[in-house]
């Protein structure tokens, strides 16, 4: 068996924390664990912030994640949550970044898709569809974590996506060897 890389994906938050690691093997992925931090319990902010930074330390220690897939904070009508979820990624994010590790970041519609092919899908769809995709046998009550894990499954959907070492000399050499993209 060759482990071709591990991946942690989170889904941050103030009062749960979700989160989920998936092995790549021969690139075909493997589930390894998915659980979530409960934070709810604490009311000081900053002992939250302390938490997720060490959850993710822990995780990070005993795993060896070699990249780190995180869900975006989504644009909200709140701007005070929004700061929230904002400092959470942040710690996270730190955590892996002090450790070398690169992260990866996802917008909530785009995991969504990666994993059930609609952007909308609820929470309970993106878990159905984890649940099929890795054999899980049953799920969590919470699904902050599948949201974590799904962010990791993303990640492996996308970076297989991703072509390195093209070169343009401009725009027009861009939209000649691009024409896919470009709107007709």
């Amino acid at each position: 068996m060759t482990v071709d890389r591990i991946i942690l994906g989170i889904d941050p938050g103030t009062t749960i924390m979700g989160f989920g690691l998936i092995r790549v093997v021969n690139k075909k992925m493997e589930f390894i664990q998915l659980n979530e931090l409960l934070l709810s319990k604490y009311e000081d902010r900053y002992t939250r912030l302390k938490l997720i930074f060490e959850r993710t330390i822990e995780l990070i220690e005993t795993h060896l994640p070699d990249e780190i897939a995180i869900e975006a904070p989504f644009l909200g009508k709140n701007p005070q949550s929004m700061l929230k979820l904002g400092r959470a990624q942040g710690v996270a994010m730190a955590a892996a970044l002090s450790r070398n590790i690169p992260v990866t970041e996802y917008e909530p519609k785009k995991i969504k898709m990666a994993i059930t092919g609609n952007g909308n899908a609820s929470k309970e769809q993106v878990a159905k569809m984890l649940q099929q995709l890795l054999g899980l046998k049953e799920l969590p009550k919470n699904l902050d974590s599948t949201d974590g894990l799904a962010a990791a499954v993303c990640h492996f959907y996308n970076s297989n996506k991703i072509v390195t070492g093209k070169s343009y000399s401009g725009w027009d050499a861009f939209i000649k060897q691009n024409q896919d993209r470009v709107k007709k």
